[in-house]
């Protein structure tokens, strides 16, 4: 009985001194040695060793001066040695370590390697067969096994990239057609203010009606709100404007997302020597009105025409009476003026000229203009009424 219990402990005591053996043996890890040559098979010193593991450096050495190398604690795994020598070439061979393992010779060339096929003849011209732990293997030719992303990977990246730049692309459409559309009505505003308001006193007044009832308007307009008296009002038009008969806008206005101050509409200028007549009393004085509204039309060539009736309502005969249209061309304030004289009655002076446009007092003379289709598009207009006195 003494003897089988010394001899099951001595049993257990070497079971567990091999377990510590092996545990420190593995602890240590794998090595992996060699020697570099040249192509005829001679030995090569300060070689420049590189081992890599899945595309990144492990470690790094160099040869002795019997060409010989030795990586101690490596991990089980497949690896790439990479040999160089500034005179002699270079060598690349893929080992797969699962213990300690000596491939042998390597031999440099000077030459671009080609890919070895597995179980070829290594590098050095040397059978495999007759040199044991020489290591035949095909050398990857993938970007996946130098390291590099796969080609699934940077095509989604590209993927990925596209679908960016096509919702930026569809997000600065989307602003660029909305500042389009704040230019746009800042350029025409009659696309919101198309009402115009003809007032009594020869003005016109384009805007947005807010509010109204029988005794005034509430007008939105470029310049704020606008509260119109009815009674003031001869006529409001209400304009369809569309994109063929827009005119062409300056690019400093273009540009502008601010809206344009009103301009300012040309008045015409009186060729009356003496006006001083005007601010009498109307007893003794001339006095030429619009009577009703200023019709317009459009003929069949194009041309537009204005036409109304002016009523001599002073007490005085008023000649040469006539009409000063001012047209508004656009938003910038350009503007054209055209004149028409009222068709009255004859009267000789005493230089021996003979006007056919003189009223009497209390005449009713009708005038006319025609607008030709050369003349251009335009956004509104006012008018003047003009007459001289000379006796």
């Amino acid at each position: 009985m003494t003897l089988l219990k010394s001899l099951q402990k001595r049993f257990i005591l070497a079971t567990a001194v091999f377990m510590l053996l092996g545990t420190f043996v593995l602890a240590k890890g794998v090595t992996l040695s060699g020697r570099i040559v040249d192509s005829d098979g001679k030995k090569v010193k300060k070689a420049m060793l590189t081992l890599l593991s899945g595309g990144e450096v492990v470690k790094e050495d160099k040869t002795g001066g019997n060409g010989k190398f030795k990586f101690k604690k490596l991990e089980e795994g497949d690896y790439v040695l990479q040999a160089s020598h500034d005179e002699l070439g270079s060598a690349e061979t893929i080992i797969t370590l699962t213990e300690k393992k000596d491939i042998g010779d390597l031999a440099l060339s000077t030459e671009k390697a080609s890919a070895p096929v597995a179980g070829a003849t290594p590098t050095g011209g040397t059978d495999a067969a007759k040199q044991p732990g020489r290591v035949s293997v095909t050398v990857p030719q993938t970007m996946e096994a130098m390291g590099s992303p796969s080609k699934d990977f940077i095509l989604n990246e590209l993927n990925f990239e596209i679908k960016k730049l096509s919702a930026e692309f569809k997000h600065l459409t989307q602003e660029l057609d909305d500042l389009k559309a704040l230019s746009k009505m800042w350029v025409n505003p009659l696309i919101i203010y198309s009402k115009e308001i003809i007032l009594k006193n020869g003005s016109t007044v384009f805007g947005k009606i807010i509010y109204q009832d029988d005794k005034s308007l509430k007008v939105e307009t470029l310049v704020g709100y606008l509260i119109i008296d009815r009674a003031q009002v001869v006529r409001i038009v209400d304009n369809v404007i569309t994109e063929d008969t827009q005119e062409y806008v300056p690019e400093q206005i273009r540009e502008s997302y601010t809206p344009p101050p009103m301009p300012k509409l040309a008045q015409p200028k009186y060729t009356s020597s003496n006006n001083s007549a005007r601010n009498a009393s109307a007893k003794f004085s001339a006095n030429c009105v619009l009577v009703g509204n200023i019709s317009e039309k459009k003929d069949g060539q194009g041309n537009i025409i204005f036409d109304g009736e002016i009523k001599n309502i002073g007490g005085r005969r008023a000649d040469f009476v006539k009409v000063d249209f001012v047209f508004r061309k656009n938003w910038s304030g350009e503007t054209k003026t055209l004149t028409t004289f009222v068709k009255g009655s004859y009267n000789t002076f005493d230089t021996g000229i003979v006007s056919d446009a003189s009223m009497l007092p209390g005449a009713i003379g009708k005038f006319d203009l025609y607008v030709p289709q050369d003349f251009g598009a335009f956004i509104g207009y006012s008018y003047v009424i003009d007459w001289e006195e000379y006796q």
